[in-house]
């Protein structure tokens, strides 16, 4: 893992300031390019869930396999969502959001209020004062030492690897994202668009159920979902809790700063990055939303500077991510509940 956290903000800020405008060439939509996109995720995705439909009286492990392959191809489509979201991938707006609420109906994320919620998430990443809106509830370490010993317990309980990447990841997609839970008044609206969302997927499931089996149709499209949501909350978990990112009180958060330093740079084979739609290069997508998917890689070969003042992760070494549960203002970076352990006895804090 490298990081140039040692690196002066201003001059971060600066340089940012400096080529921001160069990158709005990456946000120009191709059509051609959308288009391939589309049928290269929504084509062998629907070929393989019929493959688990027709295999459940035949193998179960095969369905099994084919489910965490489909898996990365929903991510794909979710991807597709997510730019739609954020007014790139397709210039026209109808096209954009016809295709984003399609694939609405096969991630169970609902269009249009998850796009708002999304929005306030990268204007407020990495801001201490709203970390409940389209972000991992993370604790600094004063906050959590001010805690009740039973609400300490509850809190390891929810930063445990099975909450955190097996039990939050589905309650996430199939339950948190049917309620209207954001009470801001900006999404007076959206809450309305959020209720007829339900209504409209739970009538698609209903209507699959009747023209099929409504045993196999749920178990194809909830392993999908399931293992889907796994691998969601992974990344969206290495892109924000990595050791040396970015939290600040609102007097002293930027964005510039967040988007660079608050965002990794999940360094994955290109397969993998095909697969996920380049949101690993999390960092650049920060900075300007509006790049599609499909321009981050160019982006980010022509721009090699961006690497020296952002967090840069391999696979391996985002595995010991795992153990990130608190955010330490003294030191500005990511602990864990061990270190934390450490600084008690040690009289630090």
């Amino acid at each position: 893992m490298t990081n140039h956290n040692s690196l002066a903000s201003e001059d971060l800020k600066e340089k940012a300031n400096q080529v921001l405008h160069s990158l709005r060439k990456y946000q120009v939509p191709n059509t051609r390019k959308a288009i391939i996109q589309i049928l290269n995720s929504f084509g062998p995705f629907f070929l393989i869930w019929a493959l688990m439909y027709k295999l459940w009286d035949v193998s179960v492990l095969a369905v099994l396999g084919l489910a965490i392959l489909n898996a990365f191809f929903l991510v794909r489509i979710f991807i597709i969502q997510h730019d739609c979201g954020h007014r790139s991938f397709l210039q026209s707006t109808f096209w954009r959001n016809a295709t984003g609420y399609v694939c609405s109906l096969l991630s169970f994320i609902p269009y249009f209020y998850w796009a708002k919620s999304h929005h306030f998430h990268h204007g407020h990443n990495g801001m201490l004062e709203v970390r409940d809106i389209g972000d991992i509830n993370t604790l600094t370490v004063e906050e959590y030492r001010a805690l009740s010993p039973f609400k300490k317990v509850m809190y390891r309980v929810y930063r445990s690897p099975l909450v955190m990447f097996v039990i939050g990841p589905i309650y996430y997609i199939v339950i948190h994202n049917r309620l209207p839970l954001i009470n801001l008044p900006d999404f007076k609206k959206e809450k309305i668009g959020l209720i007829v969302s339900n209504i409209i997927l739970i009538g698609v499931i209903v209507t699959a159920c009747v023209l099929l089996d409504w045993k196999k149709v749920l178990l194809t499209h909830g392993l999908v979902l399931g293992f889907f949501a796994v691998v969601a909350i992974w990344f969206f978990y290495i892109q924000h809790q990595h050791e040396e990112g970015y939290k600040h009180w609102k007097k002293n958060w930027d964005y510039m700063t967040a988007a660079i330093k608050g965002s990794s740079y999940y360094k994955l084979p290109k397969i993998m990055n095909w697969f996920t739609g380049n949101i690993a290069i999390h960092h650049i997508h920060h900075l300007n939303p509006s790049i599609p998917n499909y321009n981050l890689a160019k982006c980010v070969k022509e721009n090699p500077w961006f690497d020296n003042y952002t967090t840069v992760i391999t696979f391996w070494e985002s595995l010991k991510m795992v153990n990130h549960r608190l955010w330490d203002e003294g030191t500005q970076r990511m602990i864990s509940f061990k270190e934390y352990g450490q600084m008690r006895r040690m009289g630090l804090i």
